[in-house]
């Protein structure tokens, strides 16, 4: 696997209605290492954000949840989860792609977009114990091989970007490897240079966007996110607005 622990017990099952129903049942009756990954190239009713569902045929894309423990990270840093787990996914995917013909961003909350369009997105369940993440289920769906994605617009994948076929492991171990690398940054506290790679590759970052609150559309800048974690904006007043995300959607 070429990592020290993440991706070094895997378990791979060839057809699940979700990794991260999978794991959160199997940690209910087993002490699963940290670093553990549950990975299948068919998942039937995978989960998104906002209660979604995530649209994957079947054989032809890639999720999996990893089993983390940041004990060492207190509740308000948790949304730090997601940012390593982006900055990840979106290393993988520069490491696939020609970076120099693809943009490929990181569009809060939790999609990696690839020339503005879908390529992979993020699920984190974090279960808490008191004052401390007990247990993260780092949940990630990448799409590479699927071609029709039933009428779902701004959505592609690896195959449809023109990207050489590439092998579900090799692309596991890949995502491992980054995955551990950015934990590791956090557990040693680095969270200013975390943040500030994240921002390098945050989506419309310092552009004015369409956003839709309680039904209206309502333009912002974009400017990243607050210390809580949430999409932090601004209006023409440049007065500061934070939002949850239940609260806002992107228009676009």
């Amino acid at each position: 696997m070429g990592t020290l622990f993440v991706g070094q017990d895997a378990i791979f099952l060839p057809e699940v209605e979700s990794t991260n129903s999978y794991a959160i049942a199997l940690l209910k009756n087993v002490n699963l290492t940290e670093g553990a990954v549950i990975y299948s190239t068919n998942q039937t009713k995978g989960r998104g954000q906002r209660g979604n569902s995530w649209i994957s045929g079947p054989g032809l894309n890639l999720a999996v949840s990893y089993v983390l423990k940041p004990t060492f990270l207190s509740i308000d840093k948790l949304y730090y989860m997601y940012i390593i787990s982006a900055l990840a996914v979106h290393d993988l995917m520069a490491e696939i792609l020609d970076s120099s013909q693809f943009d490929i961003k990181i569009k809060w909350p939790n999609d990696i977009l690839v020339n503005s369009k879908k390529i992979a997105g993020i699920l984190n369940e974090n279960f808490l114990n008191n004052t401390i993440a007990n247990t993260t289920i780092v949940g990630i769906g990448i799409n590479i091989g699927q071609e029709d994605f039933k009428g779902v617009e701004n959505v592609t994948s690896l195959k449809l970007l023109g990207s050489k076929p590439s092998n579900v492991n090799d692309i596991l171990k890949a995502l491992s490897k980054h995955l551990e690398n950015y934990y590791l940054k956090l557990k040693a506290q680095q969270f200013d240079a975390l943040l500030k790679n994240y921002y390098t590759h945050f989506y419309k970052k310092d552009e004015l966007q369409t956003f839709i609150i309680n039904g209206q559309e309502k333009e912002f800048t974009v400017k990243g996110i607050n210390e809580k974690g949430l999409l932090a904006l601004t209006d023409h007043t440049n007065k500061e607005h934070y939002f949850d995300i239940k609260e806002i959607k992107w228009a676009l």
